[in-house]
């Protein structure tokens, strides 16, 4: 049986391309909101951190209706850590719309979702966005897109694929690019003639694929899936099973079924083939496992998630100050939730150490990463970091590292600047073009762009845009210099006063403002020279009976205080560093907090 009454799409693209705001217009137009009703922009991202980022971090579900047709959407991130989320919520969809900017053309991250698409043989639907942009190149757009179908080895058919040109800001679409439209009428047109309706069997035995999680206080965990066969009522008596461990669950019975529309999630009580529907009742339920029919278990292969790529040790935080903020401190409250995490994250990999009080994890980078350990902190978590480091893999009998396709757009005058950064990271140029604003493209290994942005944003004067995507493994390169000064390291546990750090300050860049707790081994600032410096900023003025209003406390200036944010933390940090991190602070610290007992560790080092 053929549905011509549901499409199910996906929206994929590179991050800012506008995929989130194309949603928003698709929800205005397919009469998800009543006349004159107040609405927030990018209202999918619904996460505090997506919103104060500006980035979709979760794969959500929402459905318009045009005619007598409803459209299931997936708004899908557009950042490369997080593809696990683009790469599992495909098995739910028949077609995908690829956005693409009209004036950056194909990205990295274009690339990646592409390939995952044609893999899938999902038809694409190319739309070249924010073709209202002064600088938008259509003509030239249109011809990298199609060399780049061409070069991930599409056949005729997605080649024959119409291209629509929007303006999702607008909420405009058309065929012609010189003609902008009136309204998305066009894309809705070419949603429902080119991308196939759902086909399967309606009468069958039940199968539903879960390829998202969500949590709610009241029901608990919630499978969001496609319907694959047959027809699911709620009360149902089904089986949980999953395709590549073999397990099956106990007889469970399905409390509550959802189907979305719009914003909201409406009860059902009945779903059938074709439908994405949210499901719960269904303990333990976890991506990838298939809700059965009791009378016929059979489970549905999931999509392979692309392997992570950088591997952070999460540990019991043990710094003096360890205790004092967070309210879950201990080594099985950071365990458990590690672990939970893995539930609804399918690209995350956590492992247990030799010690109880340290964790290995893994993910798709430093943001994928980042994402999380903020996550924790605003939960109430304090625990510590180390460096991020790459995963090395044997492969022929040589050892292998992670390689990122890399893409900067830069103006003219700072190409060169960039360019000798990247070889000194052993970057491999792989492409050069453009006249006023340059685009370049690397080859980079992993390791080679851990700590690069905050560079690339000084030497193109925060003009430059870069964004890079796992490409694959290729045999180990050279040392790569990791951070070129040092770190200003507190001498003794007290309070930072402003005459200390007025003091340190000509030494370096400081980290930190007057009043801030420190303790002995603590970083306050980057060193101007290479190799550690102790400073003393808990130093108090000599106190004299002669008024000295020149040299008063309240005359000292500190010009030099840059706080640091997260992932600037994870970008200093060193391998002999750790970032505490508590739900009100963070500090970066060394490992060993005794200033003896690491000049004793150089020492030894320095005699073999």
């Amino acid at each position: 049986m053929i549905r011509e009454d549901i499409r199910n799409i996906a929206i994929i693209a590179h991050v800012d391309h506008g995929k989130t705001t194309l949603v928003d217009e698709m929800l205005k137009q397919g009469g998800a909101y009543r006349e004159n009703q107040q609405v927030i922009d990018r209202v999918m991202d619904s996460g505090a951190l997506e919103r104060e980022r500006g980035i979709t971090i979760l794969a959500k579900n929402t459905a318009v209706h045009y005619k007598n047709i409803k459209i299931n959407i997936v708004d899908t991130p557009g950042h490369a850590d997080f593809g696990g989320e683009v790469e599992r919520v495909l098995k739910m969809v028949d077609g995908v719309l690829l956005l693409v900017d009209s004036f950056e053309g194909p990205m990295p991250q274009t690339r990646f979702v592409l390939r995952k698409a044609l893999a899938l043989k999902l038809p694409v639907i190319v739309v070249v966005n924010k073709i209202d942009r002064a600088d938008a190149r259509c003509g030239e757009v249109v011809d990298e897109i199609l060399d780049l179908f061409i070069d991930l080895g599409a056949d005729e058919t997605a080649l024959d694929r119409p291209i629509v040109y929007a303006s999702a800001r607008a909420g405009t679409a058309s065929l012609t690019p010189d003609d902008p439209g009136k309204d998305l009428t066009v894309l809705f047109e070419t949603i429902a003639g080119h991308i196939p309706a759902p086909e399967g069997e309606t009468n069958g035995p039940a199968q539903v694929l879960i390829s998202t999680i969500d949590y709610n206080d009241y029901v608990g965990r919630i499978g969001i899936g496609r319907v694959s066969r047959g027809t699911l009522s709620a009360g149902d008596t089904v089986i949980k099973t999953n395709y590549d461990t073999g397990e099956s669950s106990q007889p469970l019975r399905l409390t509550s079924l959802f189907t979305f529309d719009g914003l909201k999630r409406l009860p059902a009580e009945s779903v059938s083939m074709g439908d994405i529907v949210a499901l719960s009742g269904l303990e333990d339920l976890s991506v990838g496992d298939t809700v059965c029919d009791a009378e016929a278990v059979e489970a549905l292969p999931f999509v392979s998630i692309t392997e992570p790529t950088v591997t952070m040790t999460f540990a019991v935080n043990n710094s003096p100050f360890a205790g004092r903020e967070g309210r879950f401190v201990t080594s099985r409250q950071l365990r458990a939730r590690l672990y939970r995490e893995l539930q609804t994250d399918v690209s995350l990999r956590v492992n247990d150490t030799g010690s109880p009080d340290a964790f290995e994890v893994r993910g798709r980078g430093e943001l994928h990463l980042s994402i999380l350990i903020e996550t924790m902190r605003r939960q109430g978590y304090e625990f510590q970091v180390s460096k991020p480091q790459v995963i090395y893999k044997e492969i022929g009998g040589r050892t292998c590292e992670p390689v990122e396709r890399m893409v900067a757009d830069v103006p003219q005058a700072y190409a060169g600047a960039v360019i000798e950064k990247l070889g000194r990271r052993r970057g491999v140029m792989a492409g050069m073009h453009g006249v006023s604003r340059v685009r370049l493209e690397f080859l980079v290994p992993s390791r080679g762009l851990f700590g690069y942005r905050s560079e690339f944003m000084t030497d193109t004067r925060g003009e430059g845009v870069m964004s890079s995507v796992f490409e694959g493994y290729e045999p180990q390169k050279g040392d790569i210099p990791h951070r070129s000064m040092g770190a200003m390291v507190c001498f003794e546990t007290g309070e930072a006063t402003g005459y200390g750090l007025f003091s340190a300050q000509e030494r370096g860049t400081l980290f930190i403002t007057p009043q801030t707790r420190v303790y002995k081994g603590m970083i306050c600032g980057q060193n101007a020279r290479p190799g550690e410096l102790v400073v003393n900023v808990c130093k108090q003025k000599h106190v004299s009976n002669i008024r000295n209003a020149a040299a008063s406390e309240d005359s000292l200036r500190l010009v030099a205080v840059h706080p640091m944010s997260l992932e600037e933390c994870l970008e200093f940090i060193d391998d002999d560093e750790l970032l505490e991190v508590t739900p009100e602070s963070l500090r970066m610290r060394k490992r060993e907090l005794s200033h003896e007992q690491r000049a004793r560790i150089q020492s030894r080092l320095k005699n073999g």
